[in-house]
């Protein structure tokens, strides 16, 4: 019986593959003991330190902020790019054959890093070994070994944290016989690699500082221990974050086992710029400096405090034009980076207009980006609301509206008989709550007869100062000493028909900067146009029409 058990446990045929996707967890065995010990270990791991340029230390090492680690970070970048790449033909014939042969299984294909781990399988050999000997000199560019050392590992625990691991324990019929396994790395990742290794058995780190924690992370990156980049991840979103590590967690490597194991610090940090930079009129200094994945960051909100979708894109062209001077450049970023942060369908069509004639975008993308605009524009508004809907589950957002403070408008303009535009505006109950008591919203700006207009809905008293009530204005936005006369008349939808109901009537002769209107619209006060059998608001919005006709 104990054969026949034995004999199903170990079946070699059974293939038994480890959930790498699970996270650390209280449910996870804390094996810190074994570490390192050879009673609990069935392999020697031996892991060769390469020299390398006095700057090659760890990013974390000396550095006491987020700051210093992604300043040494970039310089090790910039080195890395210097480098003489060594060819391989220049090293002796014999090293490339010798038996210590690289994985190439389990160290390929990590493309985010400096450098991919380099790991070795050898078969053990009799006699003992000095853990800290130089004795193996191999090296794929021939640099040189500053140190070596050898750690006692169990590999079952390691393959069940790391895909890379798992392929290395497990890359063919030798693996009996192959109990000396060789990592090589650089000297700067030493301190996070042990610091992995232990996290591997024990689920905890030592560290606790963010530079310590993001060369543990990356570590963890480039050896595909996903569990530890979570836990890595959670440790960091619970430091304090700042403009500077929000940015420096962005612009990580976004491997795709990146990209999922990091992806809620990575939100925090979009988060956390988008909160601080929801005006950015108020810090556009600040805002103007920002890279790109900042800038990206802030105009994915929908809570950007801005006047409307026109001043976003003329935004983007001045950060675009300052960051990028070169056109080829330019055009590129914007058209694949930034366009699809900018919501065209809740732009004027003044402004669109323009879209087609700038320099700033390849006319083919521009174009489309117009188009779709227009087709948005010209659906119902319940098309309008299922688009916005199916979009609100996406990354893109161009569906959605921003909270502008000029809300949007929808305007129908007739040349003949007679100039005329009819404009709606709606406005949420939320909005007007929060009008109470003396605020006031306006709209986007419409034209006629050449003239910008607006409207603006405030919360003010009556007449005769008793109550508080609902108030709308029309007003001409102000350009020299222009005189304009026009016939104006406020409408709403009211219940029971839906129907727009015409409020009130008038004319005025405008001059730049003056705006007429009425106090007291709906002639109650403002408790009950706000209360829940309201007449005025249908499905939680507010429906109001203007109609102005150029006066001959």
């Amino acid at each position: 019986m104990r054969d026949q058990l034995n004999s199903d446990l170990f079946d070699p045929r059974t293939e038994m593959v480890p959930d790498f996707s699970r996270g650390a967890s209280s449910s996870d065995g804390d094996f810190g003991f074994a570490f390192n010990d050879s009673n609990f270990s069935d392999r020697l791991l031996r892991i060769e330190i390469m020299g390398g340029p006095p700057q090659c230390r760890p990013d974390g090492e000396g550095c006491t902020s987020i700051a210093d680690w992604a300043r040494h970070r970039k310089r090790r970048r910039e080195d890395i790019k210097k480098e003489t790449v060594l060819d391989l033909s220049l090293c002796p014939e014999e090293q490339m054959l010798n038996d210590i042969q690289p994985d190439m299984d389990g160290g390929g294909g990590f493309e985010n890093q400096d450098e991919e781990p380099v790991a070795m399988v050898e078969e053990i050999q009799s006699g003992d070994e000095d853990a800290n000997s130089n004795e193996s000199s191999w090296s794929m560019d021939c640099s040189t070994v500053l140190r070596v050392k050898t750690l006692h590992i169990s590999s079952p625990i390691l393959a069940a944290k790391s895909p890379f691991f798992y392929k290395l324990f497990s890359n063919g019929m030798r693996e009996s016989e192959q109990r000396h396994v060789t990592l090589r790395i650089n000297a700067s990742e030493e301190a996070a690699l042990m610091e992995l290794l232990n996290f591997m058995y024990s689920n905890n780190l030592s560290v606790t500082t963010a530079p310590e924690l993001l060369d543990v992370l990356m570590a963890a990156d480039k050896f595909e221990v996903a569990s530890c980049m979570r836990y890595c991840s959670r440790l960091l979103r619970n430091l304090p974050m700042t403009p500077e590590s929000a940015l420096l967690y962005l612009d990580l490597p976004s491997s795709v086992l990146m990209a999922e194991a990091v992806q809620p610090l990575t939100d925090a940090a979009k988060q956390y710029l988008a909160a601080r930079y929801k005006d950015i009129t108020k810090c556009q200094e600040e805002v103007m400096a920002l890279p790109l994945a900042g800038i990206e960051a802030i105009l994915s909100s929908d809570d950007l405090q801005i006047a409307s979708e026109d001043a976003v894109y003329d935004f983007v062209l001045k950060w675009a034009r300052a960051q990028y001077p070169k056109l080829e450049e330019r055009r590129e970023v914007v058209g694949s980076r930034l366009a699809r942060f900018i919501r065209f369908p809740y732009m004027t069509c003044r402004k669109l207009k323009k879209v087609l004639t700038s320099n700033d975008f390849d006319h083919e993308v521009s174009s489309k980006l117009v188009l779709e605009a227009l087709f948005f524009k010209a659906e119902a508004p319940h098309r309008q609301r299922s688009l916005a809907a199916e979009e609100s589950a996406s990354l893109n957002r161009r569906f959605i509206e921003r909270a502008y403070k000029y809300r949007p408008v929808k305007v129908v303009e007739f040349e003949l008989p007679r100039q005329q535009c009819v404009v709606y505006l709606d406005l949420k109950r939320e909005e007007c709550a929060n009008l109470f008591p003396s605020g006031r919203v306006y709209s986007q700006a419409f034209h006629l007869g050449g003239q910008g207009f607006f409207l603006s809905a405030h919360c003010n008293m009556d007449q005769q100062s008793s109550f508080h009530c609902f108030g709308l204005f029309l007003g001409m936005q102000e350009k020299g000493s222009v005189s304009f006369a026009v016939d104006y008349e406020f409408a709403a939808r009211s219940k029971p028909t839906e129907e727009f109901v015409s409020k009130y009537k008038g004319n005025y002769t405008f001059t730049g900067g003056k705006a007429v209107g009425y106090r007291n619209l709906f002639a109650i006060p403002w408790t009950s146009f706000m209360a829940e059998d309201s007449l005025y608001f249908i499905n939680g919005i507010l429906h109001l029409r203007a109609e102005l006709t150029i006066r001959h």
